[in-house]
């Protein structure tokens, strides 16, 4: 499912216009996103929780020359699912 698809069932199963789903999918990416940027998580109960985990410096291989290369530590997203979503999926 695209972001296109994911507005039209959003529009559909809660009597939004699509233009109406689509501001408020925007208006979630948008919180969360904002919430990951100031290290915060956004849990959502029976779905899961959205978080930031630092990833350390590490080694790595340019694939093309085989040369030892030094990979940047970083912030990443992360989306753990929650046990109402995996029960779901499972069931």
């Amino acid at each position: 499912m695209n972001k296109s698809e994911l507005i039209d069932a959003m529009a559909e199963a809660s009597d939004l216009t699509k233009a109406d789903a689509g501001r408020a999918l925007d208006a979630f990416m948008s919180s969360v996103t904002d919430a990951l940027k100031e290290n915060d998580s956004v849990a959502l109960v029976g779905f899961g929780t959205f978080s930031v985990k630092d990833r350390a410096e590490r080694k790595g291989r340019n694939p093309q020359t085989g040369a030892e290369i030094t990979i940047k530590a970083a912030r990443i997203p992360s989306f753990k699912a929650g046990k109402g979503l995996k029960d779901s999926v499972n069931g």
